[in-house]
């Protein structure tokens, strides 16, 4: 009798139970049953497949997106003793035929492959002459133009069901809202599938915005308050921007390197390879970097620059903390990225692609700028609803001092006023503090009644209240001449005293609140000692196998293993993450550490 789901689950992936919709949707795979699921970034969305790739008869196609991608996930499948190989341009000649060979030989559980090369006539031929277990195509969210990383080589995804009828397909994304979900189903034949929706909250991970404001000595403070070798990304929209701050972070003495696809493929393979191994602590990059990363102990990742659209930014503040411990996402909110960000937008030639990336980035905005929980808004803009304020996001662990703005207020709305409602924030702010800059002066701009009337307040103090009025609708943008501050309807009872205005203060340093503790799981604490000499160990073993560390074990496996303590191999199968193939691999080496620690 062939094994059950939680049997594979236990011996061969090392865990106890399935997550929530993990095993109702293995389950229907296995029966012959489609399914779309949408599930956070490491939410287990993978193990969706994978098991029933080893309970169905025939070869699991697994759709990827990235080479990269590939690989982690065959090496981490391989690991486990799982039969797995991945098809595509890095395999030399030989390598690719003894793939094809493995697979009409029926010696493969799962293959992964690009979509092109997948839906290249002459491969649909071959794998009419193979037996199929399933299809599963990851990154679901590119087959649509609503979604955030369109890929339109994903389209053609939709003729799998014309060529391979009654062979079960499951698609699965982490970010993807209402519309583009429907979108995904219709393009890939799923709309009479079942719909599986796991929710978005990633509880572990911190959610901060803070005004952006002197961004490399922020950026600086917040990587001096990280533990020692902490791993993350930091996030910018341009390859000059990735290369200066990845420059400035190495001449400060941080293991850091920069990655666009503006850099030679051998320097980009480097850098992640780097990464992944532990052996580099930072990686600065354009959103080039990261789909394809399954390196589960990111720690921070860092927006130096403001996302185009909550997809991307929850998608990308979703590569921190996928082995579940704490973890940190930063983004640093200035309204000059406001004005790039839809300038770029806007040179886009399609009318309609120009309408949905702008209705996402002021989505973007209002997420930056919300004056409640951070989670809240996040979530609320999938359709989740929180029925409570999270607790871990700045606003929840730290709320704004609020301060009665109503004059000040009056000030900033009188001053773009008697400026003829034609400069930009940059010079109002000038005017407001009384500067003498040449353009004040040629403009005769000292001479106007608001004049320096603001001096007494920091130039951050007065964006941060510019940007809030904005927000409540007192003051507009016009981005289509240079985003010039104009008067709304509704600055008129303001600017007349007939209304109060409470705001919040500006936020400018980035650590407000204590840094989350490392030491917890759940509720139980862990040995740190023991826990950083098993990483030490586990990067010794990672680096004999040539293969990144965490696929010999997770951090969260390592930390449960430095709570329970197992000194012998019944109790270490009892840990998660330890199925009985890394049992036989690298169980005696890592009792072998526990014991002489405990003995110490």
């Amino acid at each position: 009798m062939s094994e059950s789901p939680q049997e594979i689950l236990s011996r061969v992936f090392g865990y106890r139970q399935f997550r929530p919709l993990q095993q109702e949707i293995v389950q229907g795979l296995i029966d012959g049953e489609d399914a779309f699921v949408l599930m956070p970034t490491g939410g287990g969305k993978s193990l969706c497949y994978q098991i029933p790739a080893l309970c169905r008869q025939g070869v699991a196609i697994v759709v990827s997106p990235l080479i990269s991608l590939m690989k982690d996930q065959v090496d981490a499948l391989v690991a486990n003793g799982v039969s797995a190989a991945y098809y595509n341009s890095t395999l030399k000649s030989a390598e690719a035929r003894q793939v094809l060979a493995r697979l009409h030989q029926g010696q493969l559980d799962l293959l992964y492959i690009a979509p092109e090369r997948l839906m290249n006539q002459g491969f649909l031929e071959r794998l009419a002459e193979v037996p199929i277990g399933l299809f599963a195509i990851d990154e679901a969210h590119c087959v649509s133009q609503w979604g955030h990383d369109f890929r339109p080589e994903y389209v053609q995804l939709g003729r799998l069901r014309q060529h391979f009828a009654g062979i079960p397909l499951i698609a699965l994304t982490a970010t993807a809202d209402a519309q583009t979900r429907d979108d995904i189903r219709l393009r890939l034949g799923l709309d009479q599938a079942r719909c599986f929706v796991a929710g978005f909250d990633r509880p572990n991970i911190r959610y901060t915005v803070v005004d952006k404001h002197k961004p490399s000595a922020q950026l600086a403070a917040f990587l001096e308050s990280r533990a020692s070798g902490d791993a993350g990304i930091v996030y910018a929209l341009s390859r000059k921007r990735v290369e200066e701050v990845a420059a400035r972070l190495a001449a400060a003495g941080i293991q850091a390197a920069a990655y666009h696809a503006g850099l030679p493929g051998s320097e980009r393979r480097r850098v992640q390879e780097a990464f992944l191994r532990d052996e580099l602590q930072v990686v600065v990059a354009t959103v080039a970097f990261g789909m394809g990363i399954d390196k589960p102990n990111v720690r921070f990742v860092v927006h130096y620059d403001l996302p185009k659209n909550i997809e991307s930014y929850y998608q990308e503040t979703g590569r921190a903390g996928r082995d579940g411990l704490p973890a940190e996402a930063l983004l640093l909110f200035g309204y000059g990225d406001v004005a790039v960000a839809r300038g770029l937008i806007e040179q886009g030639g399609n009318p309609e692609q120009v309408r949905i990336e702008l209705h996402k980035l002021n989505a973007m905005i209002g997420f930056a700028e919300a004056l409640t929980c951070r989670r809240r808004v996040l979530l609320g803009y999938f359709g989740e609803r929180l029925e409570a304020d999270c607790g871990n996001c700045d606003f929840c662990l730290n709320p704004p001092q609020q301060y009665d703005a109503t004059v000040d207020a009056q000030k900033a709305l009188s001053c773009v006023y008697r400026v003829g409602q034609r400069f930009g924030v940059g010079h109002v702010i000038d005017v407001l503090r009384g500067s003498k800059n040449q353009r004040i002066l040629e403009l005769g701009h000292q001479r106007l009644s608001t004049y320096g009337i603001g001096a007494e307040q920091s130039r951050e103090g007065w964006s941060s209240l510019i940007r809030q009025l904005i927000h409540h609708g007192f003051l507009e943008q016009d981005v289509a001449n240079y985003s010039v501050l104009k008067l709304t309807e509704a600055a008129r009872p303001l600017l007349r005293g007939e209304q109060q205005l409470m705001l919040g203060k500006p936020r400018l340093r980035v650590r407000e609140q204590t840094r989350p503790t490392r030491k917890r799981i759940g509720e139980i604490d862990y040995d740190q000692e023991l826990f950083d000499a098993l990483r030490a160990l586990r990067k010794d073993i990672a680096r004999d196998a040539g293969v990144p560390p965490f696929v010999v074990f997770g951090d969260a496996t390592l930390a449960e293993m430095a709570a329970e303590l197992p000194t012998d191999s019944e109790a270490l199968l009892r840990i998660n993450g330890v199925g009985k193939h890394k049992l036989r691999r690298y169980g005696d080496r890592f009792l072998e550490e526990i014991v002489s620690h405990l003995g110490r």
